[in-house]
């Protein structure tokens, strides 16, 4: 795995943190408008690194998120437990 694709899971994992934390916010602050804001944009985010990654690098679950590759790409990447930490 090269520094690239590392630096992207890390990310991926950060915006996926992120959405969950805003989630649970937004389960006890439903008309708080900044973090409405902030759930949308940090969605969107979240959905173009997780193209970005599956065009460079291959589907990051069975069904893919709209790379349109074969779902049984995935046997063509590392498995998780051989990305080095």
């Amino acid at each position: 795995m090269d520094s690239q694709q590392r630096e992207m899971l890390r990310r991926l994992q950060a915006l996926e943190f992120v959405l969950t934390d805003l989630n649970l916010y937004l389960d006890t602050h439903p008309d708080c408008q900044a973090a409405l804001q902030d759930f949308a944009r940090i969605s969107e985010d979240l959905r173009q690194l997780k193209i970005a990654y599956e065009q460079r690098y291959g589907l990051l679950t069975v069904a893919g998120f709209g790379s349109g590759r074969s779902p049984w790409n995935w046997v063509e990447t590392p498995w998780p437990w051989e990305i080095d930490g």
